[in-house]
């Protein structure tokens, strides 16, 4: 960028800005109104000085200033400077989570793999009374792997801010920067886990090919979202209110019961049912049962749409709540 001054040597008037490069006739058009010009260049901007010169040809110039604010052809874009963080932010989080305890990577693996041994153990005896014509296997695989990504995707993100408070002394760093970041890493995971949990059992001889992989991987998504939104609303409540994170760490033990993650809707009393079915987690393992085979019995009253809309809702106000809260959060 060049700025450009009449000839007489005052620099108190604005004069005109010029970007280069531009074409010859462009420059000599642009400067043809003044008498005599003086033009304003940065340091850098010193190796042009051949080249303004030519632009200019044929009228009168002043002497050259160079000064340290006109010249800023380096400046960084805003989204660049946020894609910037948000990269070093996710690999300081991924190493965190993967080598933060001995073999952590592996106790990813392992842990699912327990739970969902541990519950086939127990429920064995029941299987074929539960789930007929269904694998209860993958039953129980759908609803671990959608709640755990909901689960793990609202609790870790609520720890976020806390987690990272030193890297608020970069301005560059904001407070939904660490809890966005921490989410989409947690649901790379939650998906790498789920992926190794399904061609394990397709090894094992289980039909895990889902019927309208579509839905599934949207049901994900919209579970993803759902956790994310509600990190971003707990992340800001267990920052002013640390009181809220050990109250959601309760909430969290007996909604593992009440999400349908062990039964299905069908087995309950149909005034439980309509009860239960207000919970949007439910909904979402019920469609995302229902894509995988189409045997599966979903009962009246599921609807993608259901946790749909509490996914973005919660997504929206979390957002609102960090831009509105966003000073309070750093200070605190």
């Amino acid at each position: 960028m060049w700025r450009v001054f009449p000839s007489d040597g005052s620099t108190d008037s604005p004069g005109m800005r010029v970007s280069l490069p531009l074409p010859c006739d462009a420059a000599k058009d642009a400067l043809s109104s003044y008498d005599g010009i003086a033009l304003s260049l940065g340091e850098s901007g010193a190796e042009n000085l051949g080249l303004c010169q030519s632009l200019v040809r044929g009228v009168r110039r002043a002497p050259i200033v160079p000064t340290m604010i006109a010249f800023m052809d380096n400046t960084r874009l805003s989204a660049a400077i946020t894609l910037s963080v948000w990269k070093a932010l996710f690999l300081r989080e991924a190493i965190s989570r993967v080598s933060g305890a001995r073999a952590a990577w592996l106790w990813l693996l392992l842990e699912p793999i327990a739970h969902l041994t541990i519950l086939m153990i127990i429920f064995s005896t029941i299987r074929k009374r539960i789930m007929p014509g269904f694998e209860f296997v993958l039953f129980l695989a759908i609803g671990l792997l959608g709640y755990n990504l909901f689960r793990n995707s609202a609790m870790r993100s609520m720890a976020a801010i806390s987690a990272n408070r030193a890297l608020f002394a970069y301005r560059q760093v904001k407070p939904v920067d660490v809890v966005l970041v921490r989410a989409f890493l947690e649901g790379v995971i939650q998906l790498l886990v789920g992926l190794v949990m399904l061609t394990g059992m397709s090894l094992a001889g289980f039909d895990v090919l889902p019927r309208d992989p579509l839905t599934v991987l949207s049901v994900f998504a919209l579970f993803w979202l759902f956790g994310t939104g509600m990190g971003l609303m707990l992340s800001v409540g267990s920052t002013l209110i640390p009181e809220i994170g050990k109250v959601t760490n309760l909430v969290f033990i007996p909604l593992y019961f009440l999400s349908g993650v062990l039964f299905s809707p069908a087995m309950l009393p149909p005034g439980l049912r309509e009860w239960l079915l207000l919970n949007p987690l439910m909904q979402g393992l019920e469609v995302m049962r229902h894509a995988f085979s189409s045997e599966y019995h979903v009962v009246a009253g599921i609807d993608i749409y259901y946790l749909t809309a509490f996914a973005f809702a919660s997504l929206l106000l979390g957002l609102a709540l960090h831009v509105r809260l966003a000073a309070r959060l750093v200070m605190q």
